[in-house]
């Protein structure tokens, strides 16, 4: 096999003697691009895909991560703005490794600091100490927020007395850096004002300030602001607004398309709490409650001798009552008594009314004008006055809007108007061609290896088929040919050693097996031969 090899490296170097300037630089020129291609190949393939372990950090952070990935031999890539990659396939492990060394440790100090022990400190240090910490484990929980890049906390707390008075309340402010120089909503405000409340002992929500870097202060405490409504109820009909116009756009959006109609709603809430007592009688509907009656007989019998001197007359009437009644001096008395109680027909009715009441509601609504045709050629198509009106009840229905109700005098305008279409289009066409190429570099990435690979090989072909067939020894030499050995030794030609001048002599033998190795290039070998005898004139 070593002798197959050498052999074939001969015929190599002699093929590569035989070649002219021009093709020895094509042939080199091919092979180093070829060469470079698989290196490529190799280094593209074997590069890590690198992720991101941890972003925007100061320069001591990002110094002792990268400290501590130097120590555990794991390999990174620092790049500006804080950012630190590694392969993707250990990110989680890095971090928990990290997280187990306390690095990175973020914003200030936390509770960390009570870590070593410190004997001989003043209790004032101590307070410090412990503001210190909680402060900076605020900050840290705060900074864990999605929209929250960075952010630190300042905690006063009154000092510790045995009169307290009741205006020291702790306080807080918060200064928070927004993603993007964005706005913070105000369901993330209210989440760091309770916290923060919740983690330092006597502190109201109330006191908690939060500012972000713009200088927007996003907690309001004041009680009272637009129209006298408090913080709770904008933010109430505030979203009442919304849902009101989503719903009526997301209805319309649907019939003539994204981005072809815009809906504003204005509400009216009634926020007065009514308690109403009411107590009504009907002095027609009367009804026998309690009834009394009394029957009383009385008989007296009175004396006929007797009586006070001088009273004749008395008793001569005396005497004529007792004649009339047949009976001497006796008298009776009969008396019926009836007494009913009425009780009159009473209703009594309690009502008790809660805030939030709708009273009014206003909507705007603005149609995109129908547009036919593209480019310099687009015109407007006016709707019908039917149409229109066909798109007004579907905001109607929306909004759950009644007409010429008394109780709720509700108004809805809306308008067909020519929208300003031309910036978003634009846009449109700018992510169309970013997208385009983004496609045709990720292509060309693709296929930028295959084409150099095909380019390599376009030029070696190319080089060599300018070569002449006559130029290039093919084959093997006819010296290390059986038969031309054989021939050697029986004295019919030139030895290897041998000082004969006598040209080889191909036997049939030899021929023969050149012809059935090769026969096209054996063909080409005679035609060169037959030339070379033959005469010139």
């Amino acid at each position: 096999m070593n002798q197959g090899l050498s052999q074939l490296g001969r015929q190599l170097l002699g093929v590569w003697k035989q070649l002219g300037l021009n093709q020895r630089i094509s042939i080199a020129v091919t092979g180093i691009a070829v060469l470079a291609a698989l290196l490529g190949i190799v280094w593209w393939s074997s590069r890590a895909d690198l992720a991101l372990l941890y972003g925007k950090l100061d320069d001591a952070e990002a110094a002792r991560v990268i400290a501590a990935l130097d120590e555990s031999k794991i390999p990174y890539q620092a790049r500006p703005g804080g950012s630190i990659f590694v392969p993707s396939d250990k990110v989680h492990q890095v971090r928990m490794q990290l997280a187990g060394r306390g690095i990175p440790r973020g914003e200030g100090v936390g509770f960390e600091i009570f870590d070593k022990p410190n004997f001989g400190i003043s209790d004032f240090v101590q307070r410090a100490n412990f503001l210190r910490a909680l402060q900076g484990e605020l900050s840290r929980t705060i900074s864990e927020l999605d929209l929250v890049e960075a952010a630190r906390v300042m905690i006063v707390l009154p000092e510790s007395r045995l009169v307290l008075a009741p205006q020291q309340k702790p306080t807080a402010s918060v200064f928070v850096r927004v993603r993007g120089n964005g706005e913070l909503p105000a369901s993330a405000v209210n989440s760091i004002r309770l916290l923060v409340a919740n983690a330092v002992e006597g502190l109201q929500t109330a006191n908690v300030s939060v500012v972000d870097n713009l200088g927007n202060v996003l907690s309001d405490n004041q009680d009272d602001s637009v129209a006298g409504l408090s913080n709770n109820q904008l933010a109430a009909r505030k979203n009442l607004e919304m849902y009101l116009a989503k719903k009526a756009q997301g209805m319309l959006e649907e019939v003539l398309g994204r981005g072809q109609a815009v809906v504003r709603v204005a509400a009216e809430i009634n926020w007065d709490t009514v308690t109403r007592y009411e107590e009504k009688y009907d002095p027609e509907g009367q009804v026998v409650r309690i009834e009394t009656v009394d029957d009383e007989n009385v008989e007296s019998t009175t004396p006929s001798n007797g009586g006070a001197p001088g009273v004749s007359a008395n008793s001569a009437e005396t005497n004529a009552t007792a004649s009339a009644t047949g009976t001497p001096g006796l008298s009776r008395t009969k008396k019926k008594t009836s007494n009913n109680q009425y009780e009159i027909n009473r209703t009594v009715s309690s009502l008790m009314q809660n805030a939030g009441g709708l009273q009014r509601v206003s909507a705007a609504v603005f149609v995109a004008q129908r547009m036919d045709g593209a480019g310099a050629e687009r015109k407007p198509v006016v709707r019908t006055p039917e149409d229109l009106q066909k798109l007004r009840r579907i905001v109607q229905s929306a909004l759950g809007i009644q007409e010429n109700d008394a109780q709720r005098p509700d108004q809805i305008t809306l308008e067909e108007i020519p929208f300003n279409d031309q910036p978003i289009l634009e846009i449109a066409k700018q992510l169309d061609q970013q997208e385009k190429r983004q496609y045709w570099m990720e292509l060309g990435q693709r296929l930028i290896f295959p084409a150099l690979g095909l380019a390599a090989f376009f030029l070696f072909w190319r080089a060599f088929k300018r070569t002449r067939a006559e130029d290039v020894t093919l084959g093997i030499p006819l010296g290390s040919l059986p038969g031309f050995a054989e021939t050697n030794n029986n004295g019919n030609g030139r030895g290897k050693n041998g000082n004969s001048d006598t040209p080889p002599v191909v036997t049939i033998e030899v021929l023969n097996h050149l012809i059935r190795e090769n026969p096209a290039n054996m063909t080409q070998a005679v035609r060169t031969w037959m030339s070379r005898n033959t005469p010139t004139k």
